[in-house]
């Protein structure tokens, strides 16, 4: 039975550590996976938060990164899209992962972790894959597990961010969302130390993405690990 799961990995055993250590409020999405044998993968993603020289400082001193160029600007302020080549690393997690018949259909990154979305054909391919995983030395957190029919829905939302959960925990804590509110976004800010601009950003994406998941009402049929 094909079976879609959802994996937790310790971002300092995969990739990015060194430039989140640098950067603890980066923001960044995956635009797309790109699966070309086990040499490239997760090439392309969005990056906002910091000014564009810091978040390039970061890259070029982050041991797992070997390459990187910017490719383009999107609308939100300070996002840029990079594409990223990663060291070996990286590589050889994603070959645990393709020499499985395993396939990525989305991933999440952020200061604690990579989350990935996967779907193999088997639950068998999908141990054997954990299994090399461990042996690479990296920890991983099985966190979902779908056995998917024919006609599930594959489309889940990705899960929130660290940082977009923090804020978005915060906001309600202090009554951000109360009517009326108790708290102004501008202090909430200042309590969080982070800027206005930084916050209402943060918050509109996590409120995007909880709102996606509630118009897309994903499968409730998962297993919880």
């Amino acid at each position: 039975m094909t079976t879609v799961t959802e994996l937790t990995l310790t971002s300092d055993e995969v990739a990015l550590a060194e430039t989140f250590e640098a950067l603890p409020d980066l923001e960044v999405r995956i635009k797309s996976i790109v699966a070309e044998g086990s040499q490239e993968a997760m090439p392309l993603v969005w990056i906002a938060g910091e000014p564009r020289a810091a978040i390039e400082d970061a890259l070029a001193d982050d041991s797992s990164v070997t390459a990187f160029d910017r490719l383009l600007e999107d609308s939100e302020p300070d996002e840029s899209l990079y594409r990223i080549e990663y060291a070996t690393g990286v590589s050889n997690m994603c070959s645990a992962i393709f020499s499985n018949e395993g396939t990525i259909l989305d991933a999440q990154c952020s200061a604690a972790n990579w989350t990935f979305r996967l779907l193999f054909p088997e639950r068998d391919l999908l141990a054997e894959a954990v299994d090399e995983l461990e042996e690479q030395g990296i920890t991983v957190d099985i966190t979902r597990m779908v056995e998917a029919g024919r006609s599930a829905d594959l489309e889940e939302t990705a899960a929130l961010t660290d940082a977009q959960e923090t804020a978005i925990n915060e906001a309600y804590d202090r009554g951000y969302y109360d009517v009326p509110r108790r708290i102004s976004l501008e202090d909430l800010a200042a309590e969080l130390d982070i800027s206005h601009q930084a916050l209402s950003e943060r918050l509109r994406r996590a409120n995007k993405v909880l709102a996606s998941e509630q118009i897309g009402q994903p499968s409730q049929d998962g297993i919880a690990h």
